[in-house]
């Protein structure tokens, strides 16, 4: 039985948290490449600086101001939020920084971990960051407390097999259905139970299906209709889930190119107030 994660990518998450002893290992790596990157920087800044001989020393210590906010804040921002928290630190130790719910980071989270990481990470020199790591049982720093992340271990893996279809004798319900207060983490649990489920013992199997349908089942209005087999439901409730958020999107993509298309026609497409 395979147990973990498996986000979009195909990746399984393991569900047990990145060790202190491999966090560190990923953040000293991060650190040797970062300075390896600034050496070579300033180096080429310095000899065309001494070429020219034009730079006063307030334009000096702006540059150095604006160097370092990029390499202490900008840097791991990017890199964190294109890579959805993978730095090659991270990736070469097999570790991921998630949300608290198993999701991918976004710019926001990757923006906190960074802010506070100017004081835990380098006004202390990582001393704050390890105290906080240690002491935590997630191994979070300041930094994931902060933001809602935290680091787990990465393994490769394949994606799920069981595709999430509607059963056609509850479409008519799952559609009317008011599934809006379902929690994410129990929605991903449905997913992951449905997506191992061939491989899972007959009992074991329907054990865990008729316990989460009823955990999920309080957050549906009105109930699925009486007889419904459990592993039907969560089918249901997924595979309605998916369209409703895929149709949401789609109307937002559509708004965002409707107003996109009129800002390109300003001012002239804007008809003049009544008088």
């Amino acid at each position: 039985m395979q147990d973990g994660i498996v986000i979009g990518e195909g990746v399984v998450l393991d569900a047990r948290p990145a060790s202190f002893i491999t966090r560190a290992m990923g953040a000293m790596l991060d650190f040797l490449i970062l300075v390896v990157v600034v050496t070579i920087v300033l180096a080429s800044a310095g000899v065309w600086f001494l070429e020219t001989a034009t730079m006063s020393e307030d334009l000096a210590l702006i540059t150095f101001s604006v160097v370092s906010a990029f390499v202490v804040v900008g840097l791991p921002v990017t890199v964190e939020t294109l890579s959805r928290g993978r730095s090659v630190g991270k990736l070469a130790c097999g570790i991921r920084v998630v949300r608290d719910d198993g999701g991918p980071v976004r710019f926001r989270h990757a923006l906190v971990r960074a802010l506070v990481g100017v004081f835990e990470l380098w006004l202390t020199i990582g001393g704050v960051a390890a105290i906080a790591s240690m002491a935590n049982a997630k191994g979070k720093r300041l930094g994931d407390l902060a933001a809602g992340t935290y680091a787990v271990r990465v393994r490769g893996g394949t994606p799920l097999s069981a595709p999430i279809v509607m059963p056609q004798a509850l479409a008519a319900w799952a559609h009317t259905a008011d599934m809006r207060r379902l929690p994410d983490g129990l929605a991903l649990a449905a997913r992951q139970l449905l997506g191992r489920a061939a491989r899972l013992a007959p009992g074991s199997r329907a054990r865990l299906a008729d316990d989460l349908a009823g955990r999920i089942e309080r957050y549906v209005a009105p109930g699925p209709p009486p007889g419904t087999h459990p592993e039907a439901f969560l089918h249901a409730v997924l595979a309605e889930r998916r369209d409703r958020e895929l149709a949401a999107g789609q109307r937002e993509r559509k708004r965002a190119e409707e107003q996109a298309e009129l800002l390109h026609r300003l001012p002239f497409a804007v008809a003049d107030p009544p008088r």
